[in-house]
């Protein structure tokens, strides 16, 4: 997890980039904006699987990859439930 702010701003182009190149080799037909949107706008429990699934070309190394991926970018962009904020930006507020 990040350390500062300045590390999460790097994380998150990191994120981007391996999001847009993950969504290329799975042909999927869902964009970044697709991705950064449903994370944005999750209200329930089943909402992060929904996001593993914009992934999902029936190859298991790529699901895998996904769950890992989708999981640091579910953790370092915005939630609107967490006032447009991510967990990572919340846990760093608390750690200061």
């Amino acid at each position: 997890m990040p350390e500062s702010m300045e590390e999460l701003l790097e994380f998150r182009e990191e994120l981007e980039a391996d999001i847009i190149d993950l969504l290329k080799e799975t042909g999927s037909d869902f964009t970044l904006p697709d991705v950064l949107a449903a994370i944005y706008e999750e209200e329930e429990t089943d909402d992060m699987q929904s996001v593993i699934m914009m992934f999902d070309a029936g190859d298991l190394a790529n699901l895998s990859n996904a769950v890992e991926l989708v999981t640091d970018t579910w953790n370092c962009f915005p939630h609107r439930l967490l006032d447009g904020l991510s967990p990572a930006e919340i846990l760093l507020k608390h750690r200061d």
